[in-house]
Formats: C-alpha cells, structure tokens, sequence
C-alpha cells in the first residue's frame, strides 16, 4: 500500500490553479516536493490535510479518501507548516501537556527525546523562541505521535547549516522503519537532493515530473560547448538552455548525445532551474 496517492488534483483561486496533478508517495519513501514560491506547494500539502475543499480529483491516505474519518487519519500524520503555531506563553512542559490530550498515541519520553537531542529549553516561553527553535519545536511533536506520515513545509527553513543537517538525519531515521513515509517541500534543493528518493517539481499550478531522484540525475547532464558544436546536438535531446558571451550551457538527455560531447553531472537544482526556463534558446 502507498503512504499517499494523488489524482487529477485541482484547486482554483483568483490569479492561481492548482492544475491536474497526480502523484504517488510510497511506503518507507521520502519524497521532496520542489518549487518557486507560489506554485501551489502549501496548497498541495493544506488540501492533503484536508484545510481546503478540493475543486476535483482524490486523495488518498493509506489506500482512503482524505476526507474519511479525517479525525483517525490525524493520528497517522506529523505536520510541520511553515510557521510554528503554539500560545506565546507556553512552554515545552505546557506542549507536551496539550499532546497529550491531542493525540491518543502521544509518546511523552519521545518527545523530551527529540527536545533535548535539539538543544530546546524546558522552561522558556514559545515567544522567546528564535524561528529556527520554534520550527525545531514543531518537528518534535510531529515526530513524538508515532506518525506514519510526514507532511513538512518548509520544515528546515530559518535554520542554520548545523541545525538543518541535525533535523535532516532525523527525517532519514524516520523511515528507517519502512511503513514510514515523509512528504517535504523545501526552497533549499540541495538538503532533498541528500534525502530524498523522489522528487515532484511543481511549477506554475502544474506538476512538471515526478519521478526517483537516482534516475533523474542519471537522465539528465549539462552540456557546454560553442554555438558551433551545438548546433550538431539533437533539439530533442535539449531541455534547457543558457547562453553567455562565451558558451553554451544545456540540460540534455545524456542518452541522446553524441559521444564526442563531454556531460557534466546535474544536480537536482541545476535539472530544475534549466526546465522551469521556457524554451531552449533555439
């Protein structure tokens, strides 16, 4: 069974659509969902949490509509969105209190687990805390519920290189134990290029691929050569293009070149800034 599968997904606003995505999250599978700021990232995660009313298309969760018996289907989900949201004047004693009228599997030695592990105080008021610590603090009660499911958004934003390598490796524990699965959108490509073993590009309301990480950096290559040597490249084979006073610069398809043409490897961010260009500069 897969931890997540979307189908023919639309949501309309004023000025934006969430346009016919589909996608499939496996069990035990990390996947990173990659896009510039408005192209219905959060709104792809709020409809999954089920905050939103869908224009069209299914959810599932787990093999079952989103909308079903959503009140069980939050104890199998750990959310982090892109801000913290906990009472100014609580601290992580008063947290822990609150989750565990909340959630029926609250797990409170966890939780101090996770608080300790990322340095958080005990005492202090959630409206002292930095940005960095108040995302630290959501994480651990996201993964304090023996959730299956990870719905983070923008989970490592405002956090320092150090940090964010810390709450990365705990993403990666998580789904050491394959029934369990994470969803994560992020504007730091680089920390799901480390993690993830799916990447969805959503670009302008529409899901541009979805596909395995590994295969999507053996799939693709950047190309420099002169105007002259790259006038021999198949068009076909070109997915994006820049050009400077010097060079050519191309994501290709690496199957489809000439052997004699030197390819460089990609990275997911370098694959993603060359498609979200339009046309190819020929």
């Amino acid at each position: 069974m897969n931890a997540l599968v979307i189908k023919d997904l639309s949501k309309a606003y004023k000025g934006f659509k969430l346009d016919n995505i589909s996608l499939t999250l496996p069990r035990g599978c990390i996947m990173g969902l990659i896009g510039e700021n408005g192209a219905g990232k959060t709104t792809t995660i709020r409809l999954i949490l089920n905050s939103r009313k869908r224009d069209s298309g299914s959810i599932e969760i787990f093999g079952e509509d989103n909308r079903i018996n959503f009140k069980e289907k939050k104890e199998d989900m750990g959310v982090v969105l892109d801000e913290a949201y906990f009472p100014d004047n609580f601290t992580v004693k008063q947290v822990n209190v609150v989750m565990k009228s909340t959630y029926k599997r609250w797990n409170e030695e966890l939780f101090y687990r996770y608080i300790d592990k990322l340095s958080l105080p005990h005492e202090k008021a959630f409206k002292e805390f930095s940005r960095g610590m108040k995302m630290k603090l959501s994480i651990a009660v996201a993964l304090s519920h023996d959730a299956k499911l990870l719905l983070l958004d923008e989970a490592t934003s405002g956090l320092d290189p150090i940090a964010r390598d810390e709450i990365l490796n705990i993403i990666n524990d998580f789904t050491r134990d394959e029934s369990n699965s994470v969803l994560i959108s992020s504007h730091i490509v680089s920390d799901l290029e480390k993690i993830c073993d799916y990447i969805a590009f959503l670009h302008k309301g529409r899901l541009v691929f979805c596909e395995e990480k590994d295969e999507l950096l053996e799939k693709y290559g950047i190309l420099k050569c002169s105007r002259a040597d790259f006038e021999a490249v198949p068009p076909d084979a070109v997915k994006g293009v820049k050009e400077n006073n010097y060079c050519i610069e191309a994501l290709v398809e690496r199957r489809r070149i000439p052997s004699v043409f030197s390819v460089e490897r990609a990275s997911i961010e370098d694959i993603i800034v060359f498609i979200a260009r339009e046309g190819t500069g020929r």
